[in-house]
């Protein structure tokens, strides 16, 4: 696209002339005269945004909205005497002014952090937001990258700010940088993210926005991934049966993700060109490589046709059980052996016999016996190749089971974890050390990458980056998977000495990332994972449009605390609403998968109903509640999805919803026809900067009061909702209480009381007034979490005597409404039906599922 020409630019840059809203001088660095930082180093500098010539290749509306707001923002730079490939500069002195931050707590997830000073700040710390009520606005510093170095914001001593810029590699060193951190302001804290991250993408026309992307098709559909219900163990009888359960409970999955366990993967001292055998879990895999492109052995044998007869091989579901439980079993005696060896004991003859004796009763329960749904291929020319192998199960799946879309698998960005064997594939590959940058000394202990640390990475040479992409994701299309997961992102950045430092291979890598995902996968088949830093999101994300925006589901806590199967869960989903509000400009937040059979299974249903991306779960075969799945998905495996994701409310952002002992967290979103809050007590844990880990705290989890009010939704973050927030009236209905009150803008907020580990959901519906006496506003199928999502059109008549309101429902089940007076008549699909009115204005009317009109009815009511 052509540039804009100047005189349209200059224009809009005029408006830089008329209010200056920063000042950097006398060593303050102020906001519209509000001092923000103090002791402002002098080799710091601030440039305005419009010294940055913007992009020409952004869209035009976006370009424009970019200029328009460009007086409201600009860079932070500093330059130094000696060139370095790692520099750290302050910013200044930040003291008596709460923020809220995203920081790294492990290499590849992120969560939020509160506090006044610059020392509050955790290491690694990728944006932190300033609440500033003298002027009623808000400013966020974006520490962003620049030439060949990234950087991260980290705490100084004394309030200090401290800015990091490191290149990766001793080969990349600079001293100077005029655009390592960009600032703005805003008076809303969402238009501020927004503002930000576009005004980025044009400045670094590095990466795109969710606005310019289209999104997986998985989107607003129930999907099921099989990672912990099989771990390693994965296999096709497993999956096919396991898929089978949710068709007949009824919760039919439109998209699989099959996870880790499906690759040719093996040992550097083992053969060269056979699969690594009986891995189970997580951990066990991370120093092995990939040595072939296609599926591993279990795969490879299964033969087309083999699960659609009636001689199917059946599946014992206690059998991945027993191998997980011995598999931990043998997991906790070689932590056990590593412990004693770190206190000093020299003699491990006990430890080393319990963990052989685990490992041959691990082998021993995997059995010599080949899977029965399998046999070997026959060398006769007869047999072809397609009735093989992963193309013969995709298509078998597809036979059976009609709805299911989309089928993923995973893979790691290197390949495996460990990466690509050397000599394995017609790729230059090589066994690269692994090399940490010191920022990451302050996060948590990580078993991936103390194993990826020792076995180090093959790193296929970044030249040949889309020659990899490419290989495996044409192989993967061409026999039916639809997507891939990527996970391990930031692998990379331990492995770039060579390469021109972190920026750099990340380059070359996500270029060849974007040109195999758009050449395969219809250009949107990816979700990616492990990826939650600002490389990714500055470099990664020119085609990638949805990521997960949480660490895994854990069902418990691995270091063993009892409590950890419950406050685990609450940090999960602080991980997810908080990292929204900056991923969710670049991708559509994916908020994970959890098991519907889990303790705290309700309460992570209730966020999915509202996060606004897909619903999956990871249920073992035979592990499932389909009343609780019901609740979220449709029959069909589609979902009433939310219009947007999910974001914190305003009087969550700059709390700890954890272990303050006093916050909820209040997420909201938007419906076709109103608005939603979920309330959720999530108290009970946190991060804990002594240790650096996130622990219980059992103090804290305990129930939680707080207020809920119309107000809190942010109704003029979706233009089709605006007018929504503009109504007299509204109808709310709590889906957990199962109760219906009328409420205004000016009515005060409810109370509520949250017990630990529970929610409820508040469902907002403007009133229509038909008539003076006439009030009516739908509430949807109250059977579903998300009952406003059900609500697919509506519309009013107010013509004439007679007033009507003409709905399309989706779903089956209890349909209700507010009605101020009873209708006259019903008709569901045309036809008269009884209702139920009562005189507190519920309005109620039972729906049938509807096949045949894809779950859609009909339904009016006359006045």
């Amino acid at each position: 696209m052509a540039p804009p020409n100047d005189t349209s630019i200059s224009s809009v840059l005029q408006g830089e002339r008329l209010e200056k809203y920063f000042d950097l001088s006398n060593g303050k660095f102020s906001v519209k005269g509000v001092p923000l930082l103090s002791e402002v180093p002098t080799n710091v500098s601030f440039s305005p945004f419009s010294s940055s010539y913007p992009s020409p290749d952004a869209p035009l509306p976006l370009l424009q909205r970019v200029l328009a707001l460009s007086h409201k923002g600009g860079f932070l730079g500093f330059s130094m005497d000696e060139p370095s490939d790692r520099l750290m500069n302050s910013l200044g002195r930040l003291t008596g002014r709460d923020f809220v931050s995203i920081f790294r707590f492990k290499t590849w997830w992120s969560t939020m952090w509160v506090g006044n000073s610059g020392s509050d700040l955790q290491m690694e710390t990728q944006w932190v937001l300033l609440d500033v009520p003298e002027i009623r606005s808000y400013v966020i510093i974006i520490p962003i990258i620049e030439g060949s170095f990234r950087s991260a914001l980290h705490p100084g001593s004394d309030g200090h700010v401290m800015i990091c810029a490191e290149s990766g590699s001793t080969q990349a060193k600079s001293s100077n940088f005029d655009a390592i951190a960009y600032v703005l302001a805003s008076d809303n804290p969402y238009n501020l993210m927004k503002e930000a991250y576009t005004a980025l993408r044009v400045h670094l026309n590095t990466f795109r926005l969710l606005e310019e992307k289209i999104v997986p098709n998985l989107i607003d559909k129930f999907g099921w991934c099989t990672w912990d219900a099989f771990y390693l163990t994965v296999e096709p009888t497993g999956i096919w049966h396991g898929v089978n359960e949710f068709v007949e409970g009824g919760v039919s999955p439109r998209f699989l993700i099959i996870d880790d366990g499906w690759q040719s993967i093996n040992f550097d001292g083992e053969s060269p060109n056979e699969d690594a055998k009986n891995l189970v879990l997580g951990g066990t895999q991370m120093t092995a490589r990939l040595h072939r492109f296609d599926e591993c052995e279990k795969f490879r044998k299964y033969k087309g046709g083999s699960m659609l007869g009636p001689d199917a091989p059946s599946f014992d579901p206690k059998k991945p059980k027993m191998l997980i439980s011995k598999a931990i079993e043998l997991e906790h005696s070689e932590k056990d052996r590593d412990k004693a060896i770190q206190s000093g004991v020299t003699d491990l003859s006990e430890f080393e016999a319990k963990i052989q004796n685990l490992k041959q009763e691990l082998n021993a329960m995997f059995g010599g016996e080949e899977n029965s749904s399998s046999s070997e291929v026959c060398a006769s020319c007869y047999c072809k190749p397609e009735n093989y192998g992963m193309r013969a199960f995709t298509r078998d799946l597809r036979t059976r089971f009609k709805g299911l879309d989309d089928i993923f698998v995973w893979h790691a960005l290197c390949g495996a974890w460990g990466g690509v064997r050397p000599g394995a594939t017609h790729l230059d590959s090589n066994i690269v050390p692994c090399k940490l940058s010191p920022g990451l000394d302050g996060t948590m202990n990580d078993l991936a990458v103390m194993k990826i640390v020792e076995g180090g990475i093959g790193l296929v040479h970044p030249d040949q980056a889309e020659d990899f992409y490419n290989s495996m994701h044409s192989y993967l299309d061409g026999v039916g998977i639809t997507g891939v997961k990527v996970d391990v992102v930031h692998s990379l950045e331990y492995v770039s000495e060579e390469y021109g430092g972190r920026v750099e291979l990340a380059k070359a890598y996500y270029k060849g990332l974007t040109t195999s995902l758009s050449k395969n996968f219809k250009g949107s088949g990816l979700i990616s994972s492990m990826q939650q830093c600002n490389d990714f999101f500055f470099l990664g994300t020119n085609q990638i449009s949805m990521g997960r925006v949480g660490d895994d589901f854990w069902f418990q806590d691995p270091n063993g605390d009892p409590m950890g199967v419950y406050w685990l869960q609450g940090v999960h989903m602080i991980h997810c609403a908080y990292n929204s509000m900056w991923m969710g400009q670049i991708i559509q937040p994916d908020w994970d998968m959890f098991q519907s059979d889990h303790l705290c299974a309700k309460f992570h249903a209730g966020s999915r109903a509202i996060c606004g991306g897909p619903v999956y779960v990871s249920d073992s075969v035979g592990g499932h509640d389909f009343d609780l799945l019901k609740k979220l998905v449709y029959p069909d495996g589609t979902i009433p999805r939310c219009q947007y994701f999910a974001l914190p409310t305003r009087d969550c952002l700059f709390k700890n919803p954890l272990f303050d002992q006093k916050t909820i967290l209040k997420i909201w979103n938007f419906n076709k026809y109103g608005g939603v809050i979920g309330a959720f007590n999530c108290q009970g844990a946190g991060w804990d900067p002594k240790e650096q880990r996130i622990k219980g705290y059992s103090h804290c989890y305990k129930p939680m009061s707080g207020s809920v009010h119309v107000r809190d939704i942010e109704w003029d973050q979706k233009i089709e909702a605006a007018q929504m927030g503009e109504a007299e009236e509204y109808v709310v209905y709590l889906s957990q209480a199962e109760e219906m009150h009328l409420t205004t803008p000016k009515s005060d907020a409810s109370k509520i009381i949250i017990q630990p580990s529970t929610f409820e959901l508040f469902s907002f519906v403007p009133v229509e007034k038909l008539s003076p006496t006439i009030k009516f506003a739908p509430i949807g199928i109250t059977d579903m979490f998300n009952s406003g999502g059900t609500i697919q059109e509506l519309e009013y008549i107010k013509s004439g005597a007679e007033k009507n309101v003409k709905i399309k429902v989706k779903g089956g089940g209890n349909f209700l409404a507010y009605s101020s007076v009873s209708p006259k008549k019903c008709y569901l699909n045309r036809a008269e039906v009884a209702f139920e009115w009562l005189a507190s204005g519920k309005l109620i009317l039972n729906l049938p599922w509807a096949e045949e009109a894809s779950g859609i009815s009909d339904v009016s009511f006359a006045f």
